[in-house]
């Protein structure tokens, strides 16, 4: 068993029930790198203000990077590499060595993200929100921003920042499959606003078009529906092994026993038969938006 409440699997939000103060944590790692770079940028007399256009980048960004807020894309170590010097630039990486997308998630949360980064199949179905790896960023903050107990600012920003760099292994592992079924009735729900959702959609359509991406969106009337039971992720690990993951209210369960992953393989391809195909998924996506 493990525990999370992060919604859509995001896993990066909410105590743990029994566990006290569960919230992501900033990892050692992050916050050396951010340490190092703040440390060669003054080496180099340079004001956040002057070095993040040369890297082009926000001052903003630069900033939580530099406070470990924020995983380094890899194009920053390229382009400080020319702003401050090759040796600097050597300092960069192996301080990028040591770093773990998995770095700011909730500790509950990280066994699955640890499956996912190594997975060649990842199947999700969801009925609650827009699955983490799918939520563009006025979404995340919609979330945290309505989520009880409030969480401070410096919180949110942490764990906006956690979700965001975990999305990154849809791009980075263009050879995992990933199939996602959503809940029409998630998308009408309308959470944070018309343009929160208009932003999801445009971002659900951007996702779609990825190779590696499948989307599919179930009608609100479906009398066939078997996803009665609650949303579900599942995943195929490298030996073709799967492991199934569900979540509720402050707990959650990683499911390895073949029996139970084999009832979750079975609904799902059922799930994906019932949904709208991904042809007709995409134009049912932008008849919403263009009707908000």
């Amino acid at each position: 068993m493990v525990t999370d409440s992060g919604v859509g699997a995001g896993g990066s939000s909410g105590q743990a029930g029994g566990n006290g103060s569960c919230e992501p944590e900033l990892s050692d790692s992050l916050k050396t790198f951010g340490a190092v770079l703040k440390a060669l940028r003054e080496e180099a007399r340079l004001t956040q203000e002057q070095f993040a256009p040369l890297v082009r980048y926000s001052v903003a960004y630069i900033a939580k990077i530099e406070q470990g807020k924020r995983f380094p894309p890899r194009d920053l170590l390229e382009r400080s590499e020319e702003v401050l010097g090759t040796v600097a630039g050597r300092v960069l990486g192996a301080a990028a060595r040591s770093l773990t997308r998995k770095a700011g998630l909730a500790s509950w949360f990280r066994q699955w993200a640890g499956i996912e980064e190594e997975a060649v199949s990842l199947y999700t179905y969801e009925c609650r929100a827009i699955p983490g790896l799918l939520q563009p960023e006025p979404y995340i903050r919609a979330v945290f921003d309505r989520r009880l107990p409030p969480v401070t600012e410096e919180q949110l920003d942490r764990e906006v920042a956690a979700r965001l760099d975990r999305q990154q292994i849809i791009t980075q592992r263009p050879n995992t499959a990933f199939s996602f079924v959503i809940e029409q009735a998630v998308l009408e729900r309308g959470l944070g606003g018309s343009q929160v959702t208009k932003a999801v959609i445009d971002h659900l359509l951007s996702m779609g078009r990825l190779r590696n991406v499948e989307i599919q969106l179930m009608p609100l009337r479906q009398e066939d529906h078997c996803g009665v039971d609650g949303h579900m992720y599942l995943a195929e690990a490298p030996d073709h092994r799967w492991l199934g993951y569900t979540e509720g209210q402050r707990s959650s369960n990683l499911i390895s026993a073949p029996n139970d992953v084999s009832v979750l393989l079975q609904r799902y391809g059922k799930l994906r038969a019932q949904a709208h195909d991904c042809r007709a998924t995409v134009s049912l996506l932008e008849q919403m938006r263009g009707a908000r």
